[in-house]
């Protein structure tokens, strides 16, 4: 992230055209530009190669599996030339290890909990809500490597 700009930007859009005009002209105002998993699953590394001549990329892609899964993905977003890189921490340490020891260049966050999840839609997986497993999924994926939390402001 460019430090003088805190701030990132939602590149959340399939249309790898608008993507880059959006790159272009937000790039030189913001910190880091957010290519999602939309934008991912749509065009692939592409989506992260039209972001990046505008400024760095966060690929937010929530990762969630097996730990050599993860790491493998999280060595190929790297090769992309990305910044960030999300994990979700609910996929424990040994995942969350795994993709940091593969990308050592790239910034991991952990996404601690959804936000689109209210205690409701927790309760009905048999989660606690947010407020009660954020800090802890927040100081376990710290632990485990990723150095940075994504969280709900609850």
């Amino acid at each position: 992230m460019k430090p003088e700009i805190p701030l990132a930007v939602a590149l959340d859009t399939d249309d790898l055209g608008r993507l880059g005009v959006l790159a272009e002209l937000l790039g030189p105002h913001v910190g880091v530009l957010k290519v999602g998993l939309q934008a991912f699953a749509a065009h692939g590394p592409a989506a992260f190669a039209t972001a990046r001549p505008h400024g760095p990329v966060f690929a937010d892609l929530k990762l969630h599996d097996i730990p050599n899964t993860a790491a493998g993905a999280a060595r190929a977003v790297a090769e992309g030339g990305v910044a960030y890189l999300t994990v979700h921490a609910a996929g424990g340490p040994a995942m969350i290890a795994a993709a940091a020891e593969a990308a050592p260049d790239v910034v991991i966050l952990a996404v601690t909990v959804l936000t689109s999840l209210d205690a409701a839609a927790l309760a009905a997986v048999g989660q606690p809500p947010a407020a009660e497993q954020g800090p802890r999924l927040a100081l376990l994926a710290l632990d485990a490597g990723a150095r940075g939390i994504v969280c709900a402001p609850t």
